[in-house]
């Protein structure tokens, strides 16, 4: 059923539908209106589960991208639902994106953003958003300008939810795409007896978290054997640690 309201979607409200496994979109990028999807089945991508080619991980260790998170939210958001020539159209209208700018003042959202260098001026390529609760991320969307730049940003959130005790990765609806990740489908209710064991605060943001990767990253002589001379051959490591 669509709202007829028109204002942002309150924080409250979009909290209580995502804990309940329900989320917005809209039926175009113009459109007003929203609706709530509740999907019969679910796409996670299991955190100690992603898969990373021999070729991604040689992108991570070189830090062809210069990853960050938190800044530059509603770019990364318009960036997705900007139109591509196979996909025209985007389910994130402007009351999404004001939704979840809020969403992202409050707290509660996040994105991930990565840079490359060309002609001397830094310019976002890649990156992805999401929402956060308890120990839950759901991913919304993501956009890529350059070769594997959100796959780069994924591994990095992978990387970062693992770190700061984050239990389950949501993503949705499976596409080829994600299956190719390593994401698996099951039930909307397996789903929520996730979402409810799941339920508590994270050991850390993952802010907090990114913070610690580039502050191990700038310390090689630390102690720590998950220490490397770069924020990328960090974060690649991680991963092979736990996939």
């Amino acid at each position: 059923m669509h709202s007829p309201l028109r204002a942002p979607i309150p924080v409250e409200t979009l909290l209580l539908a995502y804990r309940s496994g329900i989320f917005p979109m809209a039926d175009a990028r113009e459109d007003l209106e929203i609706f709530w999807v509740e999907p019969r089945d679910r796409a996670i991508i299991p955190l100690h589960g992603l898969h990373i080619s021999k070729s991604l991980r040689k992108v991570l260790r070189a830090d062809r991208y210069r990853v960050t998170i938190n800044t530059a939210f509603e770019v990364v958001v318009r960036s997705c639902a900007a139109p591509r020539p196979d996909h025209p159209e985007s389910w994130i209208s402007e009351r999404i994106v004001a939704s979840y700018a809020a969403l992202h003042r409050a707290g509660h959202a996040h994105s991930i953003e990565c840079w490359e260098m060309s002609d001397g001026k830094e310019t976002m390529v890649g990156g992805l958003y999401g929402v956060s609760f308890d120990r839950v991320f759901c991913g919304e969307s993501m956009f890529s300008r350059a070769d594997n730049a959100s796959k780069v940003a994924l591994c990095w959130l992978v990387a970062l939810l693992n770190r700061a005790g984050v239990q389950l990765l949501d993503c949705q609806f499976m596409t080829d795409h994600l299956a190719s990740l390593g994401a698996v489908e099951l039930p909307q209710n397996e789903y929520l007896k996730l979402v409810e064991a799941a339920r508590g605060p994270a050991d850390m943001t993952i802010a907090a978290a990114y913070e610690e990767v580039l502050s191990n990253s700038e310390n090689p002589k630390s102690s720590n054997p998950l220490v490397h001379s770069s924020p990328g051959k960090l974060i690649a490591q991680s991963l092979i640690q736990t996939s």
